[in-house]
């Protein structure tokens, strides 16, 4: 397949295209830079079925030629208020990427009749209501909250991409991605795993917000592409969780990543800081994946973190 990639510059953008390449597709990037690196693509200079475009998907999309697929993972992902790659300080970038450039980039699979996969994310469930969370639930959303910039411009990406399958008969999926971790994360993009890691590597105590209870769901990027390019492959229409049903605290992760990484600082356990709409808690329910996409993870955390780890160090 030729395959366009919006974001593909991104964390999880360039690895489903390092997956698309070794797969025999050819793959053209689109991506403005503003969150993503040239340095995550860089290896892939010269190949021969590799192009990339500096480029804002909230604007019209022109790609010259056919494309077979379309992959949209063009976003500002970090909440993090401090970053400033984090949505929070990027609030209209990332509604225009998840209205405008879900948008645009559903406008290419129709002009090319080709299929299309939407990057989502468990954000829509907001700070869920039920444990795990399963496809069928509607979320718990505050649809004006800092987080919400990225909740809704999610949200409305996936209705407009299932108004563009039921009305133009568009070939859609819809993965939501839970968090997920590993190489060519940005270590100042504020999230547990590059915080934890970052400091660590520095011999600094890590930095504990309330008392660490509060959990999430850590994938890892190989088992996450795994399964995207699975559901890519597919048939299927409706939503798919794309995450690690393992959960763990906050101050579990600290822990372990100290040992890790040897790191005898300690802890740092500083006050709440969260917003009424961050999830106190995070797990994903694959049935649906492991009953049509025959996948679930299988890289252990401590495995996945050990390889992440040394990726940071060497970035350091």
């Amino acid at each position: 397949m030729r395959v366009l990639v919006t974001g593909g510059a991104g964390f999880i953008g360039s690895h489903f295209c390092d997956r698309l390449l070794a797969e025999g597709h050819s793959v053209i990037v689109l991506d403005n830079l503003i969150t993503g690196s040239s340095a995550n693509i860089a290896h892939l200079a010269g190949h021969e079925g590799f192009s990339f475009i500096r480029y804002d998907v909230s604007n019209f999309i022109f790609v010259a030629g056919n494309v077979d697929a379309v992959i949209h993972l063009a976003s500002p992902a970090s909440p993090n208020p401090a970053s400033p790659y984090g949505y929070p300080q990027l609030p209209i970038q990332t509604l225009k990427a998840g209205a405008l450039g879900t948008h645009n980039a559903l406008g290419v699979a129709r002009a090319c009749g080709a299929r299309f996969l939407l990057a989502s994310t468990s954000e829509i469930y907001g700070d869920p209501e039920i444990h795990p969370q399963s496809e069928g639930y509607w979320g718990h959303v505050d649809p004006i909250g800092p987080r919400s910039v990225y909740d809704e411009a999610k949200r409305f990406a996936e209705a407009i991409t299932m108004a563009y399958h039921r009305f133009h008969g568009i070939d859609t999926r819809i993965a939501r991605i839970f968090n997920t971790y590993g190489p060519r994360m940005r270590d100042d993009d504020g999230r547990a795993v590059p915080n934890f890691i970052t400091q660590a590597v520095a011999g600094e105590p890590l930095t504990v917000y309330g008392d660490g209870g509060q959990t999430r769901s850590f994938c890892y990027i190989e088992d996450l592409i795994e399964g995207l390019y699975r559901l890519l492959l597919s048939d299927e229409h409706e939503p798919v969780n794309l995450g690690n049903p393992t959960e763990i605290t906050i101050l579990e992760l600290a822990l372990l990543t100290n040992r890790l990484t040897s790191n005898a600082a300690g802890l740092r356990m500083m006050p709440e800081r969260r917003d009424a709409s961050d999830p106190q808690r995070r797990q994903p329910d694959i049935e649906r994946a492991r009953r049509l996409l025959g996948w679930e993870p299988s890289v252990p955390l401590e495995r996945g973190l050990r390889v992440t780890i040394e990726d940071i160090r060497a970035r350091l």
